[in-house]
């Protein structure tokens, strides 16, 4: 087991420093064979499964969760989505709801890397320009949103946006 003290300095300061354990399930007579839970640093716990193998049924899960690569496809959405909420808000604007839907495709051959991927938000608020919500995607892509900075090295990232009067 590697402990904090034998991490590279970067590890072990507060500020960069994130944690989770992933355990394997299925090993311990639940429903699927490829089950995972993973408790995060900060308390909560994700369930994820595999997707079904008809051909072998015992390598494959039962579709009892989302899967890892969904996982991380909702988690970019909710980092950038918390962003332009953030941004809209502390410009002022009266935003009432912000949602956004994820596409995206995965190379053909391993690794399965995202390969592409399209956001598409839906702002709802009271008089929210749209110039604003444009302004708040482009600045959570450019800058502040980890996840599809990260998913950027290997997909190319579109977005689009439409708001609503609430």
């Amino acid at each position: 087991m590697l402990h904090c003290n034998n991490l590279p300095a970067i590890f072990r300061r507060k500020t960069h420093r994130m944690e989770c354990t992933v355990s394997w399930t299925g090993h311990s007579g639940t429903r699927s064979a490829m089950g995972f839970v993973a408790e995060t640093g900060s308390g909560h716990v994700l369930t994820m499964d595999g997707a079904p193998d008809a051909a072998k049924p015992e390598n494959g899960g039962a579709n009892l969760a989302p899967r890892p690569m969904e996982t991380l496809l909702a988690g970019t959405g909710g980092c950038t989505a918390y962003d332009v909420v953030l941004i809209l808000k502390r410009g002022r604007h009266a935003v009432t709801g912000c949602s956004v839907k994820l596409n995206s495709e995965r190379a053909e051959t391993e690794p399965k890397v995202f390969t592409k991927i399209h956001m598409h938000f839906t702002v709802t608020g009271k008089a929210v320009p749209a110039a604003a919500v444009e302004r708040a995607i482009a600045m959570s892509h450019e800058k502040y949103c980890s996840a599809s900075i990260m998913l950027g090295k290997t997909a190319d990232i579109s977005t689009s946006f439409e708001v609503l009067e609430a």
